[in-house]
């Protein structure tokens, strides 16, 4: 099982340690990023891998969301399959 995590915000230093931390907590493993800062707007995308995450989506999906409020960024998660329906012409 997979999942697609967007970070938007303002670039600022420690995003990424952040999001990779609250992933860590609950063993959801980092297969792919990508990331990019335009001046001083930081976008990223990551894929993950959530079959071993010890809390459910919905649950590290507001942790994170509630991590992003706290450093000014925007933070949604979802499950691959949502993001693949979404994206699929």
């Amino acid at each position: 099982m997979r999942a697609v995590i967007t970070v938007i915000g303002k670039d600022a230093v420690g995003i990424i340690a952040e999001v990779s931390d609250v992933l860590r907590k609950h063993n959801v493993n980092i297969l792919d990023i990508s990331q990019s800062v335009f001046t001083d707007l930081f976008a990223m995308v990551m894929l993950v891998d959530i079959s071993k995450c010890t809390v459910g989506l919905a649950q590290l999906s507001d942790t994170l969301n509630e991590r992003g409020k706290t450093m000014g960024l925007t933070i949604h998660t979802m499950h691959e399959d949502i993001f693949n329906s979404m994206h699929r012409i």
